[in-house]
């Protein structure tokens, strides 16, 4: 067996969004201001930086300029200015707007910026490169190495060159070994990292269930007629039924692009609900279609967020390590924001980090972190939107009511709190409960099929590697999954992977498509039995987004 090289750094960070990015940089900047010797290592999955970002994004300015005061200066392309908000109600044919006046502060954007997070994260990583930060993309890191006392000493990247088999082909190379003081999880939404870590330190003891959605999004060159720079439109209601947590936007950027999308909960119950369908249904409704008709779709991704809010933060420091950005779970999910949240948390991270490096301390807990949140202006933001998820357990119409009066009324200041006592999995009902439904068929001008879409979304992964969706039990999908909820692995997934089929014998078996995946996540929250684990697969694979 090849003995792993490694690599030592003072920290290491895994992942290079935008909380990875930031605490990489503020890392740098520290170390410069104080005249410090200070090694900092980022890994990315995507075969660039930026490969794997896909977000709406209506972005908060506020933490970038406390990262970067003179980012304009330095062509942050954050070039287009919110200049309108839409609210509207929809139903099956009708759409009714929401009065600016009526608008709680969550929903207004004045201030802030349509952007392509994509192109920010490319942006902020020469930033960061120019600083001296080592950035490795194409390398994901697949393992967490710990000390003899249980501390994190660093990640592990994965072999490249394993055949589908487990053999090593002639590219065989051994992951190697990244050791550091301190390692700072920034993967995002349901890291694979940071799901073990949050069970091996029971960090999420005592808090309510993390929550999950789907976010679907779109990239349109439209008629030019059509094209209104800055507008935001956020629409609630159709097609979602009043019981389904969701919602959808419509950002229309510069050069005639135009960003589409849909958010789902993943608490949703009936397993015949797909939310890549539903998407494409949204398109239809006659106060959105007229945007896209005569346009062009030119890009497609799908990707997780984690949206449980400050009551589902797990404990945001163990021995060795943290957790930073939509990792946790920073996102301000009634803002529909996280880049912001991301960025600060890197930031604060990165400061604790410093000072325990300046200190010559080593693999102990970063404390200073989660006390440094505590007291920030992100704290206070995610607190006055704690109650917003679980209102729409209750109804649209309900959680409208409330979330205007907390947020208007109250102005945040609320003397109540909901909690959540259900994970997202646990809340599919047996499909025979639920009502079938019925999707028309695409039209391949304004709505597509998954495969259509996986295209656009550049997606690629060797065939003859590892399937990087695991099966704790490989008969669970038929005998449970298939048996009792209709097989929704099938239509959960935006990606076309999982597929039930017939054997040689007649029988059902599941047929994982695993080179269509688009590394959203989705399957590993919502499978009900918890059965399928996404592990990464070779570095750089996966999906390639241009500026998403």
């Amino acid at each position: 067996m090849s003995e792993r090289e490694s690599m030592e750094y003072d920290v290491v960070v895994v992942g290079g969004g935008p909380a990875g990015l930031a605490a990489a940089l503020r890392l740098k900047q520290l170390a410069t201001e104080q005249n410090r010797e200070l090694s900092v290592c980022v890994l990315e999955k995507g075969a660039e930086l930026g490969a794997h970002i896909l977000s709406g994004a209506v972005m908060d300015p506020l933490a970038l300029t406390e990262l970067i005061p003179d980012w304009k200066d330095k062509g942050a392309p954050l070039n287009v200015p919110v200049t309108q908000d839409q609210f509207l109600f929809l139903t099956r044919t009708g759409a009714r707007s929401t009065p600016n006046w009526m608008l709680p502060a969550c929903f207004q954007n004045h201030g802030n910026y349509v952007v392509r997070l994509g192109d920010v994260v490319k942006w902020m990583g020469d930033q960061a490169e120019a600083a001296g930060v080592e950035i490795f993309p194409g390398f994901a890191a697949a393992e967490v190495l710990y000390d003899e006392n249980g501390a994190v000493r660093g990640v592990a990247t994965g072999d490249m060159g394993v055949a589908r088999d487990g053999s090593h082909t002639d590219h065989y190379q051994p992951g190697m070994e990244l050791l550091a003081r301190y390692t700072i999880f920034a993967e995002g939404s349901r890291g694979q990292l940071g799901r073990q870590l949050i069970e091996r330190y029971k960090l999420d003891d005592g808090r309510d269930p993390q929550a999950y959605g789907i976010g679907l999004k779109e990239m349109w060159e439209v008629d030019p007629a059509q094209a209104r720079p800055g507008l935001v439109v956020h629409t609630a209601g159709w097609p979602l039924d009043a019981d389904t947590y969701g919602g959808s936007f419509l950002y229309h950027l510069d050069n005639n692009l135009v960003a589409v999308g849909m958010v789902v909960g993943l608490d949703y119950a009936n397993p015949w609900l797909s939310p890549f369908e539903e998407f494409q249904r949204y398109k239809t409704h006659p106060a959105i279609r007229g945007t896209f008709e005569g346009g062009k779709r030119i890009a497609y991704g799908a990707r997780s967020i984690t949206a449980g809010g400050l009551l589902a933060l797990p404990k945001l420091t163990f021995p060795g390590g943290a957790l930073v950005g939509c990792e946790a779970g920073f996102l301000n999910a009634s803002r529909i924001k996280g880049s912001h949240a991301a960025i600060k948390t890197g930031m604060l991270a990165a400061d604790a980090a410093f000072e325990a490096v300046a200190a010559d301390r080593r693999q102990d807990e970063l404390s200073a972190y989660p006390a440094a949140f505590e007291s920030s202006w992100l704290r206070t933001e995610l607190n006055k939107a704690r109650n917003f998820k679980q209102w729409f357990k209750k109804g649209s119409t309900v959680a409208t009511l409330m979330t205007g009066i907390e947020q208007l009324v109250l102005k945040g200041n609320i003397p109540w709190t909901l909690h959540r006592t259900k994970p997202d999995h646990a809340c599919l009902q047996p499909a025979s409960e639920c009502a079938r439904i019925d999707y028309p068929k695409p039209d391949g001008k304004l709505t597509f099929d998954k495969l259509s879409s996986v295209f656009i979304s550049n997606t690629n992964h060797d065939e003859n590697e590892p399937v990087h969706l695991t099966l704790k039990d490989p008969t669970v999908p038929v005998a449970v999954n298939l048996a009792k909820y209709g097989g929704p692995e099938a239509r959960y997934c935006p990606a076309g992977v999982y597929e039930f089929v017939k054997d040689s014998h007649g029988d059902d078996r599941l047929q994982i498509n695993a080179q269509n995946c688009v590394h959203c996540k989705t399957c590993d929250i919502k499978d009900p039995t918890q059965n399928i684990v996404w592990v990464a697969p070779q570095g750089g694979e996966g999906p390639v987004y241009s500026g998403m």
